[in-house]
């Protein structure tokens, strides 16, 4: 025999049941030590390196975990999600595991379900964290190992995140700072919690400064992109002195109606964003915005998951690695 037997092969040469091959392996179960013997010493015979799949029964492991996205992601979440994918790789790959990716589709977390009920993953990664979140709630109660990245309002559930609140409160804060007081804010779903998380940076820095929000100039729920040409008449009878919008999709329509409306950036309106992604790389002007290491939150969920896994006490972690980048939009 070569070195790829497998469980199959061991078991019919020494005439025993593959279960009792796996449980000598592993060392778990009831085997007789005669038996034990037997087996360890044949597999060191003749060379024999569990594959994959001997290597997961003996463990009861399948040495996959799954990654859930939401199905309604637009352009703007795509690149946040393949760089955290490749973090997330890099991390599995090393150790020997696979990664499945299961869609949610609103409310219908059956793809989730069939994951857990037929045991194709040790752990599962959420890379969305909802105010009424559904998938994080289910997977506490079947006892799966899981993760997720962003913040969670569940102090029971991991959690791995870039520090959204402390970026969002210092952009704010250095625009304050410029001298700009009546800023306004477009924002996404008040049912994802970055939505909270950015808007309580944005409302911290104003206090920190000793100034009011003005509730009037906060958007919040702009899911249409055809909202942002009405919001921008309104900030300009309101006179405001700049807006901060929350993701790139609507940092870019905003700039497309200043260009249809004839309103000059930074001059009339100075514009930033709590988010960068290739979405903003063309823009003109270029835009102040935040820039964060999403590969890097992606590596780090994926140890963090892997460490559960494996029954170690783990933490959830906030992680500090991101940038203000200034630039021609709040000059």
């Amino acid at each position: 025999m070569d070195e790829k037997i497998t469980i199959d092969d061991v078991a019919k040469a020494l005439g025993i049941s593959k279960t009792t091959v796996s449980r000598a392996i592993s060392g778990k179960g009831r085997v007789g030590s005669d038996t034990r013997d037997k087996v360890m010493e044949f597999i060191e015979k003749h060379n024999y390196r569990p594959n994959l799949s001997a290597k997961a029964l003996a463990a009861q492991r399948t040495y996959n975990i799954g990654v859930v996205w939401p199905d309604d992601y637009n352009a703007v979440d795509l690149p946040f999600f393949q760089r955290c994918m490749i973090g997330m790789t890099e991390v599995t790959s090393s150790v020997g595991v696979d990664i499945l990716i299961s869609l949610i589709a609103g409310d219908d977390i059956s793809g989730l379900k069939r994951l857990v009920d037929n045991r194709k993953v040790d752990g599962i990664i959420l890379t969305r964290t909802l105010v009424e979140d559904a998938p994080a709630s289910f997977l506490k109660k079947c006892g799966l190992p899981f993760v997720v990245v962003g913040k969670s309002n569940d102090p029971d559930i991991i959690s791995v995140d870039n520090d959204n609140f402390g970026a969002c409160k210092e952009l704010t804060s250095i625009l304050i700072a410029k001298g700009l007081k009546r800023i306004a804010l477009i924002g996404g779903s008040t049912n994802h919690i970055i939505t909270q998380t950015r808007y309580d940076g944005y409302r911290a820095a104003f206090e920190e400064a000793g100034l009011s929000i003005n509730q009037p100039l906060i958007y919040l729920d702009v899911e249409n992109n055809q909202r942002i040409a009405g919001i921008l008449h309104e900030l300009m009878r309101k006179n405001v002195d700049g807006v901060i919008c929350m993701d790139d999709s609507l940092t870019g329509e905003v700039i497309a109606r200043c260009r249809l409306e004839h309103i000059r950036i930074p001059e009339e309106l100075k514009v930033a964003s709590f988010y960068n992604s290739s979405l903003l790389e063309g823009a003109v002007p270029s835009v102040t915005s935040l820039n964060f290491d999403d590969r890097n939150l992606g590596a780090v969920a994926a140890k963090t998951l892997l460490s559960l896994i494996e029954g170690k006490e783990v933490e959830s972690q906030k992680l500090k690695n991101y940038e203000v980048v200034l630039k021609d939009s709040t000059k």
